[in-house]
């Protein structure tokens, strides 16, 4: 379907890494570094007036492989203990906080009525790869074993982000079956990173540039996490490298139409229900990237999927005390 008008106005308000023009009239490299990245990225966002209720929020720190690991905790009313859905922010492993994700995860909080861990893992180039997946993999070993601590009832554990936050959510499902990790009931992968920008899909073709996400983006965050080309085909870097995708917990893959991102995702649902791992895909017709915790505010939309991902974690837990 057409651009929805609401994405087409944050198009032409802002767009993540606008691509610079070259002499040849073709997108140019961009000509920054992580932090002009990350003071650029401040200027296009801020923090919504108005923010759904939960029974509380704070923030404090889980013991990870290189220091404490800031966290934000949401918990809904009620004693608990609580299902968690561990989150991970987006912005190419490079960029982001906790702060533009806060309305998302207060719905999906209170929704759900689920404790949500919104994970502020290390970021590259400081902290290349496997930093953040270390540090995201730690945080859930950590619920797993000390949950009680704050309510949370560690064996019942779901594992979601979006963009890099996504990638980093299927890499801890894959970690946690192969290392014999603490069960995940549900990953949330909402426009994953599990390919890489050459691999030919359409979609990068199709929507290079002029749709909030570029290629050009997507290149440059591809030279700040990985060390050297050797990680690239790793799959606790890109999941759709992996050999085996069974055993895997069950998936919800939502995508938005004009995304670069949107193919691999379904690519991936593909395969792992290829593989017999549950994956369900949904496309968001007419949206852009950053839908679901970026933009919540600014896309009528994105109530529908916040309102999937409830449903979907509330049949995950059901039944399934830790």
């Amino acid at each position: 379907m057409p651009l929805h008008p609401e994405a087409q106005k944050i198009i032409e308000r802002t767009r993540i890494g606008a691509d610079t023009v070259g002499s040849d009239g073709e997108p140019a490299p961009l000509a920054m570094d992580a932090q002009a990245m990350r003071d650029g990225f401040a200027l296009t966002w801020s923090m919504p007036d108005r923010l759904p209720g939960v029974g509380s929020v704070r923030d404090t720190t889980i013991p990870g492989p290189a220091g404490d690991i800031p966290v934000r905790l949401y918990t809904p009313e009620g004693p608990g203990p609580f299902p968690v859905l561990v989150w991970f922010h987006g912005g190419g492993w490079t960029i982001g906080c906790l702060d533009e994700n806060e309305y998302a995860c207060r719905v999906v909080c209170a929704g759900a009525e689920t404790a949500v861990v919104s994970v502020d893992y290390r970021l590259a180039p400081e902290n290349p790869y496997p930093a953040a997946a270390d540090d995201c993999y730690a945080v859930v070993g950590w619920l797993h074993e000390h949950g009680d601590t704050w309510a949370v009832d560690g064996g019942r554990i779901a594992v979601g982000g979006e963009s890099a936050g996504g990638n980093l959510a299927a890499v801890v499902a894959l970690k946690t079956r192969d290392l014999g990790g603490p069960p995940i009931a549900l990953q949330v992968l909402v426009s994953p990173v599990v390919a890489h920008p050459d691999d030919g899909r359409s979609s990068y073709r199709d929507f290079a540039d002029g749709y909030f996400l570029s290629k050009t983006s997507m290149d440059w965050f591809f030279t700040q996490y990985p060390r050297d080309a050797a990680d690239l085909a790793d799959p606790y870097l890109l999941p759709s490298r992996a050999d085996d995708l069974s055993g895997l917990a069950p998936a919800l893959i939502l995508g938005a139409e004009y995304d670069v991102l949107r193919d691999e995702g379904e690519d991936y649902a593909k395969a792992l229900n290829a593989a017999g791992t549950p994956a369900r895909t949904v496309r968001f017709d007419g949206l852009i990237h950053g839908f679901f915790g970026l933009l919540a505010t600014d896309l009528t939309d994105a109530a529908r999927a916040h309102e999937l991902v409830v449903e979907a974690l509330r049949d995950a837990f059901a039944g399934r005390a830790g």
